[in-house]
């Protein structure tokens, strides 16, 4: 009798259901190209989109120099890296990009594309996620922060501003070196196949680590996945850079929603102002950008130490993600 009654809880129990993890999301993702034409005659913007059962709002993403939108969606340990992971377990949509020239959108002359040409690309995302969402923020890293900035303040079409890896007061002893090292894809042994003219450029093979990762531990499956999986950026988007940030009318200025600034104190755009901005706390970075801001009803900010300037890589970047999600369920939920 004891046998049959064991056997009896242990059948019962295959038919009832398991709690699952707390952040365990159903989330379904599919590749969209959207039209885009204004100043980029018939190109198309590839976005990977990423829907959590049931959410109302989207993050549409911007990867920075050299990056595509694989940068949101890092495989090596996802659920430290991945941002597009950690917003999807928050309820949060993505919609991460390629800008026009890298990964699978499309590639014209590098002398079409711009900070203000990439801007209008992603406006036109932007609008499509309008038609799919109640609320629609916009966010980068890098160069990608930038074309955000850009395209929240021409367009005024979201409902908040993600700023990562970027600032409007830059330490150009740091930024420069950087920026120095790029050569052109035509003598990337990687990229050469690629057939783009010599106005795109990337980052010398080797280089990457220094430029990206370090002071961060020197990790060589992660040095060795972002070398194998760089991309480019045009020098139209590098010369046309300065034109929307740290300049004396900064772009940053026509926003009107609110703003997240994320920064690390060993990039090249903190400092002691007006050699960078002060990233010396989450506090004294949100008070040091806030003036680039004027319109913006609230500026907050995170800083994450111990790593350099592609910080979605670092061990601990959940500290972040866990930032940005607080801040966009509180500072916008008004906007």
């Amino acid at each position: 009798m004891r046998l049959r009654r064991l056997c009896a809880v242990a059948v019962l129990a295959l038919f009832v259901p398991v709690p699952a993890p707390a952040n365990a999301v159903e989330t379904t993702c599919q590749d969209v190209q959207t039209p885009v034409s204004s100043g980029l005659a018939q190109q198309t913007m590839y976005g990977k989109l990423c829907v959590p059962r049931g959410a109302t709002t989207v993050q549409v993403l911007v990867p920075g120099a050299t990056y595509t939108s694989a940068y949101w969606d890092i495989p090596l340990d996802p659920e430290v890296r991945s941002v597009r992971l950690a917003m999807n377990h928050a309820g949060i949509a993505t919609m991460a990009v390629d800008r026009i020239g890298t990964g699978r959108s499309t590639r014209p002359l590098s002398a079409l594309v711009t900070v203000p040409s990439q801007a209008d690309a992603v406006h036109k995302v932007v609008q499509r996620m309008r038609s799919q969402f109640q609320k629609v923020l916009i966010g980068g890293h890098s160069l990608g922060s930038v074309i955000a900035i850009a395209e929240a303040a021409t367009y005024r079409d979201v409902d908040g501003v993600l700023v990562t890896g970027m600032t409007n007061q830059w330490d150009y002893l740091k930024a420069l070196p950087a920026i120095a090292g790029s050569i052109p894809v035509t003598l990337d042994p990687q990229l050469s196949k690629l057939g783009l003219d010599p106005g795109y450029l990337t980052t010398a093979p080797g280089s990457r680590y220094t430029s990206f990762h370090k002071p961060g531990a020197l990790n060589p499956a992660v040095v060795a996945y972002d070398e194998s999986t760089k991309d480019v950026f045009a020098a139209g988007e590098l010369v046309t850079t300065p034109l929307m940030v740290n300049l004396v009318i900064p772009a940053s200025r026509a926003i009107t929603v609110p703003v997240m600034s994320v920064q690390t104190p060993s990039d090249y755009f903190c400092g002691t102002p007006p050699l960078g901005s002060d990233c010396s706390s989450s506090e004294a970075l949100a008070a040091s950008e806030r003036p680039f801001y004027a319109q913006a009803p609230r500026v907050d900010a995170f800083v994450l130490t111990g790593y350099g300037h592609c910080f979605n890589f670092a061990p601990d970047s959940t500290r972040y993600h866990d930032a940005v999600v607080a801040w966009q369920r509180h500072a916008t939920r008004s906007s």
